[in-house]
C-alpha cells in the first residue's frame, strides 16, 4: 500500500546550517503561516450541495487551462483536511490561512444556506484549533458563485449586497471561533485577469467590464469589513493586495511617467480607496471614468475602512518602459529574460529586494497600522529523486532571500508582523493547471500521496529548532 505521506529523513539533514537567520531574530510575536485556497484545494466541486463557481465554469471551457485540467478533485482537501492541517503543524507553522467557498455556503450566491457547507468549515476550523493553528479565514479567493456571474458578477452593483449577506452568515456562524478575517485575496488579480484580460474566470475582456468590477470590488471590500465589525467588534480584520516594486527601465522622463502609471494601476488602485484617498487618478487619469460612469454620489463615502492589518502578496518586481503604441497603458514590461536575471519556473524575476521595497512603500501610508506578508512562494520544477525526496534547492534559496528581506524591513522598524508561505501543498494553480507547483509538500495527483519537499523541511528546521 502507498503511504499517504512520505517522509524523507535525509532531506532535513541536507539543509542543516543553510538558514541565515533564526526564528528568534523575528521575535516571539511574529506570525508564521501557510496558505491554501478553497477552489485550488478542496475538490468535491458539487458534493454535499455545493453550487458551481465561475472557476468550475471557466475551467470546463476548451483551451482555458494550459494543461486541460480542472479542479473537480484538486488536492481533495475536502476529504483530507485533517491530514493537511496536521502536516502544517508538523512543519512548525502557527497560522493556517484558508478561504471559504462562497458557493459551498450559498449554492446560488444568495438565499438558502447549505448546512453541509456550514458543517464542513466548522470541521476545518475545529481541526486547526485542536492542533494549535490559528485560523486566518479569507472570505473571497476568486471563486464567485456562477449564479451571481449570470447576474453580472463583479460588474453588477448587486454583488456588493450579496457579498455582505455571505459575510454576515459566515461571521455569525464562525465568529466565536475565528478572530482573524481577510476580506479579499488580490482584488487587482481577479479584476484585471478575469474582467479585463479574460485569461482567468469569468473570461471577460475590456474596460467596460474592468472598471465597474474594480469599483464594485472596492465598495464590497469595505462593506464586508463593516459587517464583520458590526457582528464581531473585537475581530482582527484585514484584506490582501498583490503588489510589485515598479522600476523604470531608464531615467528618461517618459519611462519615469510610465512607472508612475504602472504603480497607480498595480499597487495603488485598491489600497488608496480603502485608506480614504480615492482612486489614483492623477497618475492614471483613465480611472476618472469610474466616477463618471459607474459611481453613485454616495459611493465616495463608502470605499474606506480602518483595517487592522494589510496583507501584502509580492512575487516579483516589474521593470517598465514607455511604449506609445500600447493602448490604454502606454507602457510595456521589460521581461526578465531580456535583462538576464534569475527567474522562477513561470519566468517571474527572483528579487527579494522587490519585497523589501514594496513593504517600505505600503508602510509609508499613515493609515496602514501593520502588514502581514499573506502569500509568498515560488514555482520551480520538482522531481522525485531515487531516495524518495524532492530536493528543491531553488525554492529554499528563494525563501532564504525573500524572508531575509522581511527580516531586514522588520529590523528597520517597518511594521511587518508575519509571513505566510504559498502554499502548503501543490494544487490547481488557476490557468496554469497542475504544472505550476508552489507547494512545500508535493502531491501525486493520481494517488493524492503527499511528499514533504526540502523546502518544507527547511521551514520545519527554522520554526521548530
Amino acid at each position: 500500500m502507498t503511504p499517504l505521506v512520505a517522509y524523507n529523513t535525509t532531506s532535513l539533514h541536507m539543509q542543516e546550517s543553510a538558514i541565515p537567520f533564526t526564528r528568534q531574530d523575528f521575535g516571539d510575536d511574529f506570525l508564521w503561516g501557510v496558505t491554501i485556497s478553497a477552489f485550488q484545494n478542496e475538490g468535491a466541486f458539487l458534493e454535499d450541495g455545493k453550487g458551481p463557481s465561475i472557476w468550475d465554469t471557466f475551467s470546463a471551457r476548451k483551451g482555458k487551462i494550459k494543461d486541460r485540467s480542472h479542479a473537480q478533485i484538486a488536492t481533495d482537501f475536502y476529504n483530507r483536511f485533517l491530514q493537511d492541517i496536521l502536516l502544517a503543524k508538523i512543519l512548525g507553522f502557527s497560522v493556517f490561512r484558508f478561504s471559504i467557498a462562497w458557493s459551498r455556503i450559498l449554492p446560488t450566491g444568495t438565499g438558502e444556506v447549505n448546512p453541509a457547507g456550514i458543517a464542513f468549515y466548522h470541521r476545518v476550523i475545529d481541526a486547526c484549533l485542536e492542533v494549535g493553528l490559528e485560523p486566518y479565514v479569507t472570505l473571497y479567493h476568486w471563486d464567485l458563485p456562477q449564479a451571481l456571474e449570470q447576474k453580472g458578477g463583479w460588474c453588477h452593483r448587486g454583488v456588493i449586497f450579496y457579498f455582505e449577506e455571505f459575510t454576515r452568515i459566515v461571521v455569525k456562524e464562525y465568529g466565536t471561533k475565528v478572530q482573524n478575517w481577510i476580506i479579499l485575496n488580490e482584488p487587482f488579480g481577479f479584476t484585471a485577469l478575469g474582467y479585463m484580460l479574460g485569461v482567468h474566470a469569468p473570461g471577460k475582456f475590456g474596460l467596460s467590464y474592468f472598471l465597474p468590477a474594480v469599483h464594485h470590488t472596492v465598495l464590497a471590500q469595505a462593506a464586508a469589513a463593516r459587517v464583520i465589525r458590526e457582528e464581531k467588534p473585537d475581530a482582527c480584520i484585514g484584506t490582501t493586495y498583490s503588489c510589485s516594486q515598479i522600476i523604470p527601465y531608464t531615467d528618461h522622463p517618459n519611462d519615469l511617467k510610465a512607472a508612475r502609471r504602472a504603480d497607480a494601476l498595480f499597487n495603488r488602485l485598491f489600497i488608496e480607496p480603502a485608506l480614504g484617498m480615492g482612486y489614483p487618478v492623477d497618475d492614471f487619469p483613465l480611472l476618472k471614468k469610474i466616477g463618471k460612469r459607474y459611481a453613485l454620489w454616495r459611493d465616495w463615502d463608502k470605499m474606506a475602512f480602518d483595517f487592522d492589518f494589510i496583507g501584502i502578496q509580492n512575487y516579483f518586481p516589474l521593470v517598465v518602459k514607455h511604449n506609445p503604441f500600447m493602448p490604454i497603458l502606454g507602457m510595456t514590461e521589460v521581461k526578465p529574460h531580456a535583462r538576464k536575471v534569475p527567474v522562477t519556473g513561470l519566468g517571474w524575476e527572483v528579487n527579494g529586494n522587490g519585497l523589501y521595497e514594496i513593504l517600505k512603500q505600503f508602510a509609508a501610508y499613515d493609515k496602514v497600522k501593520r502588514i502581514i506578508v499573506t502569500e509568498g512562494g515560488a514555482y520551480f520544477p520538482d522531481v522525485v529523486h531515487e531516495d524518495g525526496g524532492i530536493h528543491d534547492t531553488e525554492r529554499v534559496n528563494y525563501f532564504n532571500e525573500y524572508i531575509g528581506a522581511v527580516l531586514k524591513a522588520r529590523q528597520e522598524g517597518i511594521p511587518v508582523d508575519g509571513y505566510f508561505a504559498w502554499t502548503l501543498t501543490d494544487n490547481f494553480e488557476w490557468a496554469e493547471g497542475y504544472r505550476a507547483r508552489f507547494g512545500l509538500i508535493y502531491v501525486n495527483f493520481e494517488t493524492q500521496q503527499r511528499i514533504i519537499k526540502d523546502s518544507g523541511y527547511w521551514f520545519k528546521q527554522l520554526l521548530t529548532q
